[in-house]
């Protein structure tokens, strides 16, 4: 039995220049961090030839081509099994959240599956795959950031060139500054779930009418980078907040009313900033609030569930090999 454990990611800045549709013309960025919210898949041989497959609904099949789910079906053509194992994913979050979920699962199973074969797979080669399978084999219409930082782990700034070559940087910054973060961060759940498909391919659709707004939240992961690398926390609230404005501009569908008004009522309670997360339209909504007005600020979405978190410093892991 093999068991892989996969962090989930919340962005900070600089999403959207992620997309082939932005960087092939122009470098993108993004600064990202991986959050101590995971996803767990388990695999083992199964006593015949049959594929079990175990998520949110179950699938026992005989062969590869009859697997209804498409990333655990690209997973195995990708690694060559075919036949005789049983796959289970859990998850600390439900999915559709805007914590990268997809992308989590996606690096998480191909992990389990290399380790069952006895390979060894390096955070670049999980990355890779991962987009492959998501971007190249499945059409997906989202970008690179969450397969990176799923595979890497930390706290991240990525770059995205057109050669398609993706430049992973650590965040330098004192430890301190990460206490510091830890305590201005909020992370409210919605309530509600959406699927990100529908969202992006729409904001992908006016990327060329929006290229000034995507070129100002690129170099809003830059300045937030070089803020929380001078010890400047605090600046990142409003950079949080010029990123939320441009962000809700792109596309129908990123914000809705109730989400606007919780916003605002944060804001006027002594939130900096803050924003959806992922593609929009519901999930968590992230906050930024200096730590004597974090309480009011909870009052104040009192109806929201708050989730504590942490960074996560480590990347997919194989946290278990039967013998």
């Amino acid at each position: 039995m093999i068991i892989s454990r996969t962090p989930f990611r919340i962005s900070l800045a600089g999403g959207g220049t992620d997309l082939a549709e932005y960087y092939q013309r122009s470098p993108g960025a993004v600064l990202s961090t991986a959050i101590d919210k995971y996803m767990y898949i388990t695999i083992n041989r199964y006593f015949d030839d049959s594929i079990i497959l175990k998520y949110s609904r179950t699938e026992q099949v005989k062969s590869v081509s009859a697997i209804r789910h498409p990333i655990l079906r690209e997973c195995l053509r990708k690694v060559g099994i075919t036949k005789g194992i049983e796959i289970t994913s859990m998850a600390d979050v439900v999915g559709g959240t805007g914590l990268g979920s997809s992308s989590s699962f996606t690096v998480g199973v191909l992990h389990a599956l290399h380790a069952f074969k006895g390979e060894f797979v390096t955070a670049e080669q999980l990355a890779v795959e991962a987009c492959e399978i998501e971007i190249s084999r499945l059409r997906e219409p989202i970008g690179k950031q969450d397969q990176y930082i799923a595979a890497y782990g930390g706290f991240k700034y990525l770059e995205f060139m057109s050669d398609e070559v993706v430049r992973v940087d650590p965040l330098i910054c004192v430890p301190k500054t990460l206490a510091q973060l830890s305590q201005r961060f909020l992370l409210l759940y919605t309530g509600v779930t959406r699927k990100a498909g529908p969202i992006l391919r729409r904001a992908r659709a006016r990327f060329h009418s929006h290229d000034a707004v995507l070129r100002r939240m690129r170099r809003l992961a830059e300045l937030a980078r070089r803020e929380l690398q001078l010890g400047r926390v605090d600046s990142l609230g409003e950079i949080l907040h010029e990123g939320w404005v441009l962000k809700r501009g792109l596309a129908k569908g990123i914000s809705n009313p109730a989400i606007d008004q919780a916003y605002e009522r944060a804001r006027k309670h002594g939130a900096a900033g803050g924003k959806i997360l992922g593609a929009g339209g519901g999930g968590f909504l992230l906050l930024f609030c200096a730590p004597a007005k974090r309480e009011r600020v909870r009052r104040a979405l009192a109806g929201w569930r708050e989730i504590p978190f942490r960074c996560e410093p480590e990347g997919s892991k194989i946290i278990y090999v039967s013998k």
